[in-house]
C-alpha cells in the first residue's frame, strides 16, 4: 500500500497530523485475546515506512486535516461495524490511525476489566492528557511537548485522578456483583478512600455493601452490570479526559449526522413532527425540508352551530375536546375525531346571559369554566362529562369576573375582573383567599402551585404567591396588556398588548424577546398561542380578518391564514394534535386549520 509520500517528503510530521510519518519509528500494539482491537484493525496500525509514487509517477497528495479527520471518522464508524479489514486497508493506504497505541491498549484493558493494567497505563497517557498538542501521532512519552510540562503545574494530575476514580468505581461494583465483598472493602478503603475525591460518592458506594444480592445492586446503583455495556459506558466517560486526536469520542460520525440534521430541521419554517434522534428515520442523501401543505395552514372545517360572535376557543388538555364560547350565551362542547381530526358537536352549555369571552379546562379535563365580559359578575363551572352546572359562582353583583386560571392541584382556581376583584375559589365556589385593590386583565398560574401571573391595568404583569402574600413585578410593557398565555414549561410568557401585536417575554430572565410581526392589534381582546411540537410556533387573530403565524424564532409571519370575515379574536392549537388548529371570530364562525386534504407522494418523500 502507498504512504503518504508528500508527509514524508517534508522531513518531519506536521503537528496536528493522525497520519504517520515514515520515520516516527512507533509500532502497532500486540493483539488483545479479546478480539475488540487486534493489530489488524486499524485503530493503532501504521502506514508503510516509506514514501511512494502513484502510477503515471505523480506523486501522492498530501491530505489536509480535514481530510484526516474524515479518514479517522470513517474508519471509527467502519469498526463500529465489524468491517476491520476494511478499516485496516483504509488506514494503511492513508497512512492514518485512529488512536494513540496507548489509547488502544488502555482501551482493550478497560473492556476486558483488566483494571490494574488499565490504571497502569493512565501514566502513559498522562503527558498526552496534558499536551496541548496531543495527537494520534504524538511521539513517546519521553519527548516532545507532553515531557515540557509538570503534572503539578497543570491540571493534568486531576484529570488522572478522576480517570483512576471511574476506573476504581467500575472494579469496586464488579467484585460486589461477583460477590466478592472483601476485595470490594478493600478497594474501597486503599485505592478508592486515598484519592481523596468525591467523597459524597465514597459514601454512596460504601453503602453498596448492604446490598443483599446482584439485582438490587444494579437497581440501587443505575448500573448495567458487569460486562460489554457498563464497561463501554465508562469507556466513553473516561474518553471525555483526552483529546480527540488521541482517542476519537464515542460514534462520532454519528454524533455529526445527527447535529446537521438537527440543524436542518431547526432551519425548517414548517417542520412539526416529533423529533427523531434516529439516524434510520431520515435519509442522509438530501436535505431536510417540510412541505408548508403538511401545516395547518388549510381550511378543514368550519363550525357554524353558534349564531352570534365567537370570542373564545380552547381544547382540552388531553387534545380530545373543544370548547367555543360566543356571545349567543352558550358554551359548545366538540369532540376531536382520533383519526380524521374532524370535529362533532358534542354537547351545549347554555345560560350565560352575558356571553362567554373565557374558558379554561380543569388540569384532568373533567371541568370547564366559563367567564363574561366585563359587565359579568358571575362564573360558571360545568362538569363536562355530564353536562350539569356544579357551581354558579358570584360573590357581589359589582364584581367583574372575566378571567380565571386553574391550580395545577385541581381543586382551586383563580378568578378576577378590571373592577378590583382577585379571588381564590374552591370547586364549590367559596372564597378561599382574596386579594384587595387588583384590576385584573387576564390570570395563569404558575406549576409551583403558588404562584398566579396577573395582567393589570397598569400595563404590566405581577406574581402573586397566595400563600405568604407577596407580590412582584416581572413584566412591565409601556401599552395595556389585552391577554397573555404562558409556555409549558413555564419560561415564556406570550402577549397580546394593544396597538403593538404580539410579544414574547422571557419571564426567567425578564426581558422581551421578539416582537411578532403583521399583525393587526387595536384595544380589542385578542387571545394567542404556543403551538407545535415543541411548542416552536405562534398563532394569534387579528383585527384584519387572519390568523397570522409564526416560528418562534423568527419576527415575520410564515403564514397568513384567510377566511374569516371578521375579527379574529381566538387561536388555539391543538396539544396532542400539532396538525390542528382553531379560530374563533366574530363572523360567528370557528374554524378549524389542518393540512392540505392532499398531498402527493413526491412532496412526502422530501420531508423528514
Amino acid at each position: 500500500m502507498q504512504a503518504n509520500g508528500a508527509a514524508a517528503a517534508a522531513g518531519e510530521e506536521p503537528a496536528g497530523s493522525g497520519c504517520l510519518s515514515a520515520h516516527n519509528g512507533e509500532s502497532s500494539e500486540p493483539a488483545h485475546s479479546n478480539g475488540v482491537l487486534s493489530s489488524n484493525n486499524g485503530l493503532s496500525g501504521t502506514g508503510s515506512t516509506g514514501p511512494t509514487e502513484q502510477p503515471g509517477g505523480r506523486k501522492k497528495k498530501r491530505l489536509s486535516q480535514a481530510d484526516e479527520d474524515v479518514i479517522r471518522l470513517i474508519g471509527q464508524h467502519l469498526h463500529g461495524l465489524g468491517l476491520n479489514q476494511t478499516v485496516d486497508l483504509l488506514m494503511q493506504e492513508s497512512g492514518c490511525r485512529l488512536e494513540h497505541p496507548s489509547a488502544t491498549k488502555f482501551r482493550n484493558h478497560v473492556m476486558e476489566g483488566e483494571w490494574d493494567k488499565a490504571e497502569n497505563d493512565l501514566n502513559e497517557l498522562k503527558s498526552l492528557v496534558h499536551s496541548p498538542h496531543a495527537v494520534a501521532a504524538c511521539r513517546p512519552s519521553s519527548g516532545g511537548s507532553g515531557s515540557e510540562h509538570s503534572p503539578t503545574s497543570c491540571p493534568t494530575a486531576d484529570v488522572i485522578r478522576r480517570m483512576k476514580f471511574l476506573l476504581l468505581q467500575q472494579k469496586y461494583l464488579e467484585y460486589l456483583e461477583d460477590g466478592k465483598v472483601l476485595e470490594a472493602l478493600q478497594v474501597l478503603r486503599c485505592e478508592l478512600t486515598p484519592l481523596k475525591y468525591n467523597t459524597e460518592r465514597i459514601h454512596v458506594l460504601s453503602g453498596y455493601l448492604m446490598c443483599s444480592h446482584a439485582d438490587d445492586l444494579r437497581a440501587k446503583a443505575e448500573w448495567e452490570g458487569k460486562g460489554t455495556a457498563s464497561r463501554s459506558k465508562l469507556l466513553d466517560k473516561l474518553q471525555t479526559y483526552l483529546p480527540p486526536s488521541v482517542m476519537l469520542p464515542p460514534r462520532r460520525l454519528q454524533t455529526l449526522l445527527r447535529q446537521a440534521v438537527e440543524l436542518q430541521r431547526d432551519r425548517c419554517l414548517y417542520h412539526n413532527t416529533k423529533l427523531d434522534n434516529n439516524l434510520d428515520s431520515v435519509s442522509l442523501l438530501i436535505d431536510h425540508v417540510c412541505s408548508r401543505k403538511q401545516f395547518p395552514c388549510f381550511t378543514q372545517q368550519v363550525l357554524t352551530e353558534h349564531c352570534n360572535e365567537v370570542w373564545f376557543c380552547k381544547f382540552s388538555n388531553d387534545g380530545t375536546k373543544l370548547a367555543t364560547g360566543s356571545k349567543d350565551t352558550t358554551v359548545i362542547i366538540w369532540q376531536v375525531d382520533p383519526d380524521t381530526h374532524q370535529l362533532k358537536l358534542l354537547k351545549t352549555l347554555e345560560g350565560h346571559a352575558y356571553g362567554v369571552s373565557y374558558l379554561a379546562w380543569s388540569p384532568d379535563d373533567n371541568y370547564l369554566i366559563a367567564c363574561g365580559p366585563d359587565d359579568c359578575s358571575e362564573l360558571w363551572l360545568w362538569n363536562v362529562q355530564t353536562g350539569e352546572l356544579r357551581t354558579k359562582m358570584s360573590q357581589s353583583h359589582e364584581d367583574s369576573l372575566t378571567s380565571v386560571a386553574w391550580n395545577p392541584d385541581g381543586k382551586r382556581f383563580v378568578t378576577g375582573g378590571q373592577r378590583g376583584q382577585f379571588y381564590q375559589c374552591d370547586l364549590d365556589g367559596n372564597l378561599l383567599d382574596s386579594w384587595e385593590g387588583v384590576r385584573v386583565q387576564c390570570l395563569w398560574c404558575l406549576s409551583d402551585g403558588k404562584t398566579v401571573l396577573a395582567s393589570d391595568t397598569h400595563q404590566r404583569i405581577r406574581g402573586y404567591n397566595f400563600e405568604d402574600l407577596t407580590d412582584r413585578n416581572i413584566v412591565q410593557e409601556d401599552h395595556p396588556i389585552m391577554s397573555f398565555t404562558i409556555s409549558r414549561n413555564g419560561r415564556l410568557a406570550l402577549l397580546n398588548v394593544a396597538t403593538q401585536g404580539v410579544h414574547l417575554w422571557d419571564l426567567q430572565d425578564r426581558v422581551l424577546v421578539r416582537k411578532y410581526q403583521g399583525v393587526t392589534q387595536g384595544f380589542y381582546t385578542i387571545h394567542s398561542c404556543f403551538g407545535g411540537h415543541n411548542e416552536d410556533f405562534i398563532a394569534s387573530g387579528s383585527e384584519d380578518h387572519k390568523v397570522y403565524v409564526w416560528h418562534k424564532r423568527s419576527e415575520l409571519p410564515i403564514a397568513e391564514l384567510t377566511g374569516h370575515t371578521r375579527t379574529v379574536n381566538c387561536v388555539s392549537w391543538n396539544p396532542q394534535i400539532p396538525s390542528l388548529m382553531a379560530s374563533a371570530s366574530d363572523d360567528g364562525t370557528v374554524r378549524i386549520w389542518g393540512p392540505a386534504p392532499y398531498v402527493d407522494n413526491q412532496e412526502f418523500e422530501g420531508m423528514q
